[in-house]
């Protein structure tokens, strides 16, 4: 089945901002949010439209190192259900995210038995 080029850009907006995210928060471990570090830096300017965006669900008791991955989870929720509902339902299963796939190929391709 051909996957119309929508469902690519879809996808990959999705997926990027969700992969950003987790990013943004697994940088929290290591750096503050205000740390003059060019990448941290780029992750909060990146993230916080994001952030904002949906601060109208995000609980108050929630610690704001967590805020990025508890949006991420939202955002690979709408990935996992509105996907496979524009592709149709055969299409949902293991790596039926064309962002996903094409980055668990790209492994298989660097680390993959030749």
């Amino acid at each position: 089945m051909e996957i119309p080029l929508y469902i690519y850009v879809i996808d990959y907006a999705l997926g990027v901002v969700m992969y950003t995210l987790i990013g943004r928060s697994a940088m929290n471990v290591f750096q503050k949010e205000d740390s003059e570090f060019f990448f941290m830096k780029a992750f909060v300017k990146l993230t916080n439209p994001i952030l904002d965006l949906f601060k109208f669900m995000t609980p108050s008791f929630l610690v704001r190192g967590v805020v990025p991955l508890y949006i991420a989870w939202f955002i690979f929720m709408i990935r996992f259900y509105l996907l496979p509902v524009l592709l149709g339902y055969g299409e949902m299963g293991m790596l039926s995210f064309p962002l996903d796939s094409e980055i668990s190929r790209l492994i298989y391709d660097i680390f993959g038995k030749k």
